[in-house]
């Protein structure tokens, strides 16, 4: 974390610089306010284990603005400090600033090809960094899960941990964790089996043929339509 009012900037993201912000008064307002509206819609907050000091936290299945709410909610009543990728315009003014602020590491979809590369960078050279990704990479229908997330943590040498919003439960948490091994396909049948159980917001948008993923592009908070 950067201290005092100290702001720098960190490499290029997709054509994006994000910068590095401390959070501020207003920021960690808005934190507490989403640990708020998890626990007042009848939410539970679960964790198998402590997240390491590094790891990419998967964020699925991924159906609805609401998931980015609640998930928000979720780590914050964890109390644990994460980083997200957002498509560059959610972060212009004035909310730039804030998104920033809140963990937002913005990215244009139209030049994601070193996106791979530029994350790991970030993982290198950092003591402390969690990123949470949703590997569909939309609230919309996908028919195969973007896969930056899984060749990210490889390259980076950090562990995936499963994380996940169970609608009929109302319960949210972070899950097992696993070094990826290399084997794509073999890495995503466990992420199956453990996301086979869990029910999203609406079903009939879920992927749940994960298995058959091709490596595809990386996934990122979507932020478009309206608040479904």
């Amino acid at each position: 974390m950067v201290s005092g009012q100290t702001r720098r900037s960190i490499p290029r993201v997709g054509g994006c610089v994000h910068d590095e912000i401390k959070p501020n008064w207003l920021s960690e307002i808005v934190r507490r306010f989403s640990v708020f509206v998890f626990t007042v819609n009848g939410w539970t907050a679960v964790q198998e284990n402590p997240p390491p000091r590094k790891a990419v936290i998967i964020a699925a299945p991924h159906t609805s603005n609401w998931d980015f709410l609640y998930f928000f909610g979720l780590i914050n009543k964890l109390k644990i400090r994460s980083y997200w990728i957002g498509k560059d315009t959610l972060f212009k003014p004035p909310w730039g600033d804030m998104m920033r602020r809140l963990g937002g590491i913005p990215v244009n979809r139209s030049k994601s090809q070193n996106m791979v590369d530029a994350m790991v960078r970030e993982f290198n050279r950092r003591d402390d960094f969690l990123l949470t990704i949703p590997p569909e990479g939309t609230r919309g229908s996908v028919k195969e899960w973007r896969t930056g997330f899984y060749y990210i943590a490889l390259k980076a040498k950090v562990p995936l941990i499963i994380g996940l919003m169970d609608y009929s439960k109302r319960t949210g948490g972070l899950g097992p964790s696993f070094m990826p091994s290399g084997d794509y396909k073999a890495d995503m049948q466990k992420l199956s089996d453990f996301y086979h159980s869990v029910t999203p917001k609406y079903p009939d948008k879920a992927m749940r043929d994960i298995v058959s993923t091709e490596p595809g592009g990386i996934g990122e908070a979507d932020g478009q339509g309206e608040g479904r």
